[in-house]
């Protein structure tokens, strides 16, 4: 199975660990962030001559959400994320969202693997295509900066920054989590999209396979159905990888609880507080 277009790339991507793609296309990613000087890319650009209709979503500017990361099936309590709607604003001419997530290793996984990562995505605000996808990362001392522009047929190269030739539709890995949330479940069996994850272009294919439930975190006891999200790279699907994110029945629809089963182990990512 495949729902590939035809996507080139300008630049070539190391694969990426299981544990760093859970994360990332759950709900942020278990990476490397580091609060360095951000690219020329990210000054305003002038605003656009006409706005688009915006994409309805059921978040806004300022919500921040936090989660703690259970590993394996002993609960080793590994890491916290968080994940922040920053602004609406005029990305070189697009109306854009700005998400940004963050992840930090704790306790004794950061004795063993100490992270501080940051990823940002500019997602157009018209229809969430990923616009650029930013990681930041800080990983057992060492320091890595990586920005990727997407663009399209005949799209001119950009400065400062790596072009991504992709395919229209095309999200982020930080980008897509707020698409789940803002998809239309009741009229929309499934939600298909190329995603990229910082290393590889993957095609996802999410479906509702649980309907309702109330599921129990340390933010309480929220209603919830489940998304259970699935990765094919070059039309073959990663069985040894399995998704499940719990979306609250409510508006603002916010990710409760993320399931995954990865080739060495399990992770929970649970919400710690409500927004």
């Amino acid at each position: 199975m495949s729902i590939r277009a035809n996507v080139h790339r300008f630049v070539s991507v190391a694969p990426l660990p299981a544990f760093a793609l859970v994360a990332m296309l759950a709900l942020a990613s278990l990476g490397l962030a580091q609060q360095s000087k951000r690219p020329k890319s990210r000054a305003k650009s002038p605003a656009a001559p006409a706005t688009p209709a915006l994409a309805s979503v059921p978040f806004q500017s300022g919500e921040s959400l936090e989660y703690r990361v259970l590993f394996s099936k002993y609960s080793v309590n590994a890491a916290k994320i968080e994940t922040s709607v920053i602004e609406q604003r005029s990305f070189f001419g697009h109306p854009a969202w700005h998400f940004r997530a963050s992840a930090h290793t704790i306790d004794t996984m950061r004795t063993l693997f100490p992270i501080d990562d940051e990823f940002d995505s500019y997602t157009s605000a018209a229809n969430l295509f990923s616009l650029q996808f930013e990681m930041y990362l800080h990983e057992q001392g060492k320091s890595q900066t990586n920005v990727y522009r997407m663009t399209g047929e005949g799209d001119p190269a950009p400065n400062n920054v790596t072009a991504l030739r992709v395919a229209p539709g095309t999200r982020d890995a930080i980008g897509f989590l707020y698409d789940l949330r803002s998809a239309d479940w009741q009229r929309t069996p499934e939600l298909r999209a190329p995603v990229f994850d910082g290393h590889r272009l993957y095609d996802v294919v999410a479906r509702i396979d649980t309907p309702q439930g109330n599921i129990v975190v340390p933010a309480g006891t929220l209603p919830a159905f489940r998304v259970a999200i699935r990765l094919f790279d070059h039309g073959k699907e990663l069985t040894d990888t399995r998704l499940w994110v719990w979306i609250e029945r409510d508006a603002p629809h916010a990710p409760v609880l993320v399931e995954a089963e990865i080739p060495f182990g399990t992770a929970r990512i649970e919400l710690t507080h409500l927004p």
